[in-house]
């Protein structure tokens, strides 16, 4: 069984917990940090709302009900669309779905790797 890491973002009051191969978990919180620094630097008039990245582990056991684990391909999808609809006329935004889109394939090679 491949060996998985946690990475836990924080928006507002919600946590997401998101389960990343444990050699590709750095780069999401990593990615996270970027995006974060570089959201406010977008002129479009619509930006997603980003957490934060807030902690790395590599055990989590959930307590309560209410909350679920999300894939990291999943995750790394929805990221993906959310900056891809940003109609961005002065920001270089390329480089972040550049970004973006290099984990995104990173981890469609691992879960295909790991499949066979």
């Amino acid at each position: 069984m491949p060996k998985m890491r946690y990475v836990i973002l924080q928006q507002r009051d919600k946590l997401t917990f998101v389960e990343m191969p444990s050699d590709y978990a750095y780069q999401l919180s990593a990615l996270n940090l970027r995006l974060n620094k570089e959201i406010d630097k977008l002129t479009a008039p619509s930006k997603p709302e980003l957490p934060i990245a807030v902690a790395e582990c590599d055990q989590l056991d959930l307590l309560q009900e209410s909350l679920s684990i999300q894939g990291g391909l999943e995750y790394i999808n929805e990221l993906e669309q959310a900056f891809a609809a940003i109609k961005e006329e002065h920001y270089p935004l390329i480089s972040l779905l550049t970004e973006i889109r290099a984990l995104q394939a990173q981890l469609e090679q691992w879960y295909e790797e790991e499949g066979q």
